[in-house]
């Protein structure tokens, strides 16, 4: 054990990192749906530490998983739209990176053309005008009602535009996309298995980006940061802050770009990672 001041000040202690970031898919949620008991009691032991645990994740800031960023820190940042919106816990302050219209009208034009389900989100709301079962299915994944409306409806700016389709469509949606301004990623869920999320923001637009300006807020470099994740979109976070962390279930470029390795998520990878920030 490593003794000197704990990450809230104060007490001669234990150290600990002062921040730990985690994916919501695949790394917090797993195919219970929800994070598990053994999760949530180690988070809770976590934040008595002391340390800051903030949701870096693709999903937008409403229905269960905001209320998953409340319980893990109720007084901090956390990321969602992979980076494309920051939003503060305790004030609801939102930080938004929005799309230019140019890209959510080419984007719009794709959709119809190869007839893909696509939504559209502001940092707190989305709308969809497709009405099928992987758009029900993906309302419930988030825990929301599921309303067909379309995109004018938003009442804040678009931050991220998605593609909901099966995982054999993945590479054309991304080819189709190639040539236009945004950053575009692709993400799975356990829990709506069979199909790929292929998310699109504004260029410069990051899990990694928005880690960095979180823990600026906090006056740390991200050598004390730690990112917990498994997909595709979770790579380039991983690959930047001093511990990236992949679960037994991540994509081996997310694998690749770890410092460490955990767990399978339904074997509660998330414990092992927050046991294990205890000791670097």
């Amino acid at each position: 054990m490593r003794l000197g001041w704990v990450a809230n000040g104060g007490q001669y202690g234990q150290v600990v990192l002062p921040l730990i970031c985690v994916d919501v898919d695949g790394t917090l949620v797993g195919s219970s749906h929800v994070p598990t008991d053994a999760v949530w009691a180690a988070a809770a032991a976590a934040i008595d530490r002391g340390q800051h645990l903030a949701l870096s994740t693709a999903r937008g800031a409403f229905g269960p998983t905001l209320g998953y960023a409340k319980r893990l820190d109720p007084g901090g940042w956390h990321i969602f739209h992979n980076g494309g919106a920051l939003v503060h816990a305790e004030t609801g302050e939102i930080r938004a990176s929005a799309l230019s219209n140019d890209f959510i009208e080419a984007a719009a034009v794709i959709a119809k053309k190869q007839g893909w389900l696509i939504e559209f989100y502001s940092a707190d709301e989305y709308t969809i005008d497709t009405d099928n079962k992987i758009a029900r299915d993906h309302a419930d994944l988030m825990g929301v009602p599921f309303v067909t409306s379309e995109r004018d409806q938003l009442t804040s700016e678009i931050v991220r535009v998605q593609f909901v389709v099966p995982v054999e469509l993945a590479d054309r949606v991304q080819a189709e996309l190639s040539g236009l301004d945004a950053v575009v990623v692709g993400a799975t869920s356990p829990v709506q298995p069979g199909i790929t999320f292929v998310s699109c923001t504004r260029p410069g637009v990051s899990k990694g980006a928005a880690i960095a300006r979180i823990a600026a807020e906090m006056g740390i470099g991200v050598d004390q940061v730690m990112m917990v994740g498994d997909g595709e979109n979770d790579v380039e976070a991983i690959g930047a802050v001093g511990h990236g962390v992949a679960m037994e279930n991540a994509v081996p470029a997310a694998k690749a770009a770890a410092v460490h390795h955990v767990g399978h998520v339904d074997d509660d990878g998330f414990v092992q990672a927050l046991e294990l920030s205890q000791t670097l």
